[in-house]
C-alpha cells in the first residue's frame, strides 16, 4: 500500500463509481451529437453511480449541447462527464485555513457514531501538524468512554495536548476548558469531538447550542467551523445526514472519509451539487496520512473512468 500514490489510492477509492459508469457508457458511438436514448442511459448510469439526480441531470444537459467534431465515442463522453463533475466540484473544494485571531481556531467535529469521526480529527490534526499549526484535542463526547480513550491514544501519538472530562460529565466544561487552556499555551487549532447521537435530535440540539453559548461567551467568533463527517459508504444515506445535521448544528463544512472502493464515491458529487458546503478533505484509509484537501480535477477524471 505504502508505495501507492494518493491519485492510485483515489483511483482505489473510487472504483466502484467509475467501473459502474464505464460500464455503462461501454459501446455507446454517435455521430455528433447524442440521441434522447443514449442521453437517457447516461443519466440513469450517473444516478446508479450515486452521483445523484440533480448532477445527473446537469451532466446530461453538458452533454445534450456538446458537439462531439470528433464523433462521441466512450472517451469523449467520459472527458465531458469530467469536465462537467469538476465544474461542480470546484466550487466546494476548500480546505480549512487557520485564520482566527485572537487564536485558537475552534473546530467542533459532529457525525454520527461509526463514521470514523473520532479517527478523522486525528488525521485532520496530523494534517495541521504537517502545516506547522500547534494543535489540541478536546474530548466533547462525553457519553462514550470509548471515545474518550481513543482521542486520549491519538493525542499521545500525535505528541498533542488533549483536555478530557469524565464519562457523562458535560461536554461544554469540556470545551471551556480547552479554550482557555488552547489560549494558554498559544494553540492554532482546537479541534473538539462531540456526541454523535442523532436518535434523540432535540438532546443533541442542546447540547451544541450549549456548547456555543460557552464558547460565545470566550469568543463570540467561536465556533469558527462545524466540520461534519460522512461515511461515503453509506451513499445516499449520507445525504441524509447533511440535512439533519445541517439543521441541529448549523454546519459549515463537510469531511468525506471510507472512500476505499467499496464507496459510494458519487455521493460526494451528489452532497456538492445538492448542498454546496464545502468539502475540506476527503479519507481514503486507515492511516494517518490518508485524509488530503481534494484536487477537483483529479476526483473528477477518476470518478470519469479516465486514467
Amino acid at each position: 500500500m505504502s508505495g501507492e500514490s494518493w491519485s492510485d489510492r483515489l483511483f482505489g477509492g473510487f472504483r466502484k463509481t467509475s467501473e459502474k459508469l464505464t460500464e455503462n457508457l461501454a459501446g455507446i458511438v454517435s455521430k455528433t451529437r447524442l440521441d434522447e436514448a443514449q442521453l437517457d442511459e447516461i443519466e440513469d448510469a450517473l444516478i446508479l453511480s450515486d452521483l445523484g439526480p440533480r448532477a445527473a441531470a446537469r451532466i446530461r444537459e453538458r452533454l445534450a449541447g456538446e458537439r462531439f467534431e470528433r464523433g462521441a465515442d466512450e472517451a469523449a463522453i467520459k472527458q465531458a462527464v469530467a469536465d462537467e463533475i469538476a465544474a461542480i466540484l470546484r466550487p466546494v473544494a476548500k480546505p480549512i485555513d487557520i485564520v482566527a485571531f485572537p487564536r485558537p481556531q475552534v473546530i467542533l467535529v459532529i457525525g454520527v457514531n461509526g463514521s470514523g469521526k473520532t479517527t478523522t480529527i486525528a488525521k485532520l490534526a496530523h494534517l495541521f501538524q504537517e502545516l506547522d499549526y500547534a494543535v489540541m484535542l478536546a474530548a466533547g463526547d462525553t457519553f462514550r468512554a470509548a471515545a474518550i480513550g481513543q482521542l486520549g491514544v491519538w493525542a499521545e501519538r500525535l505528541g498533542v495536548p488533549i483536555v478530557k472530562g469524565p464519562e457523562g460529565g458535560d461536554p461544554s466544561a469540556v470545551v471551556f476548558d480547552a479554550v482557555k487552556e488552547a489560549t494558554a499555551k498559544g494553540i492554532d487549532a482546537l479541534i473538539v469531538d462531540t456526541a454523535g447521537r442523532l436518535q434523540n435530535k432535540r438532546e443533541l440540539m442542546d447540547e451544541l447550542a450549549k456548547i456555543r453559548r460557552v464558547l460565545g461567551r470566550l469568543n463570540p467568533e467561536a465556533p469558527h467551523d462545524v466540520v461534519l463527517v460522512l461515511d461515503a459508504t453509506n451513499g445516499q444515506n449520507a445525504l441524509q445526514q447533511i440535512e439533519v445535521f445541517k439543521e441541529v448544528a448549523n454546519v459549515t463544512g463537510l469531511i468525506m472519509t471510507k472512500l476505499d472502493g467499496t464507496a459510494r464515491g458519487g455521493v460526494l458529487v451528489a452532497a456538492a451539487e445538492q448542498y454546496g458546503l464545502p468539502i475540506h478533505a476527503i479519507g481514503v484509509g486507515e492511516k494517518i496520512d490518508d485524509l488530503r484537501p481534494f484536487d477537483p480535477d483529479l476526483v473528477a477524471r477518476v470518478i470519469a473512468g479516465i486514467a
